[in-house]
């Protein structure tokens, strides 16, 4: 983890809410140093404010950066781990992203094998048969030691994150709120065991609730952290669709089962360089082989 200084300005300059929350992940990159940073901002009060990180902060006239570090060690006594983009723990895939988040808080470990991980993601409300393909194509992931990441929603998420737990693999979940929070509240038992056996990853203050804004940026996150998507079930609203258009941004490979072909949405996307429709985990195995035995995922 950075000097804790570093990290309370870091914290300071996401609480001021000037500047997109990339764009600080770019200018701390830039300048090796937050503190740096956030002296600079400071000094320009003319600054435009334009999108907090948090929809609920609230911009100090001046950063109380020892109270902030109070707050940190706080933080950090609750055995969360607060990895900012200065930190060589910064997971590598998710640093290639333009929109990736300059710091996250994490229950658990992340590890370098999770950066062979693949996102596993889909409705809240899925049919039997969307749950079984979840559990077999998040099964057939993990089994050949892939990390499924998924969002620890109700539906498909919860399927994938149980099938990889059910075979003693890894699963991360990148969740929406806080660390102190647990939504959807049946899933409490499921965050903590993911918590105790590999890891829960959050961009958010610890005690920030589910908003309409934070799982779209979950949906980067997890984009960003996985090596490509897989959608099992999704509808023309649904936050895994909103995944799949990020993950093709991203330059990632995005993985649709057959079944969603029901949809204009996943018809429209099956047309993109870069989307594969897919009718089991091996295809996506089998895709994934491909394009990683040329170098192309991370080139």
């Amino acid at each position: 983890m950075s000097d804790i200084r570093e990290t309370a300005a870091l914290v300071a300059l996401l609480r001021r809410g000037d500047r997109l929350w990339h764009h600080y992940a770019d200018l701390i990159e830039e300048t090796g140093s937050a503190l740096a940073v956030l002296e600079g901002e400071f000094e320009d009060p003319a600054a435009p404010a334009t999108l907090a990180l948090f929809a609920d902060d609230e911009p100090e006239s001046e950063p109380d950066l020892d109270g902030i570090v109070s707050e940190v060690e706080d933080w950090l006594a609750e055995s969360m781990r607060i990895v900012t983009v200065l930190d060589e723990e910064y997971p590598a895939n998710l640093r290639t992203i333009h929109n990736r988040p300059p710091i996250l808080f994490i229950h658990g470990e992340v590890t370098e094998r999770d950066e062979t991980s693949i996102a596993v993601v889909g409705t809240r409300k899925p049919s039997a048969a969307g749950v079984a393909t979840a559990r077999a194509v998040a099964g057939a992931i993990a089994e050949q030691g892939y990390t499924v990441v998924s969002g620890l929603a109700e539906g498909i998420d919860t399927a994938a994150h149980e099938a990889a737990l059910e075979r003693g693999r890894r699963t991360i979940a990148v969740i929406g709120t806080g660390l102190r929070r647990f939504y959807p509240a049946k899933n409490k038992e499921l965050q903590l065991r993911i918590a105790s056996d590999v890891a829960v990853v959050s961009q958010f203050w610890p005690d920030s609730p589910p908003t309409k804004a934070s799982f779209p940026m979950r949906n980067i996150v997890m984009s960003g952290f996985a090596l490509a998507t897989v959608v099992i079930e999704a509808s023309h609203t649904s936050g895994a669709k909103m995944q799949a258009r990020y993950a093709l941004e991203h330059g990632r490979p995005v993985f649709l089962l057959s079944s969603l072909m029901e949809h204009a949405w996943a018809r429209e996307y099956a047309d993109r360089a870069g989307t594969y429709v897919v009718e089991s985990g091996d295809e996506v195995l089998a895709h994934i082989e491909r394009l990683t035995s040329f170098q192309t995922l991370t080139a």
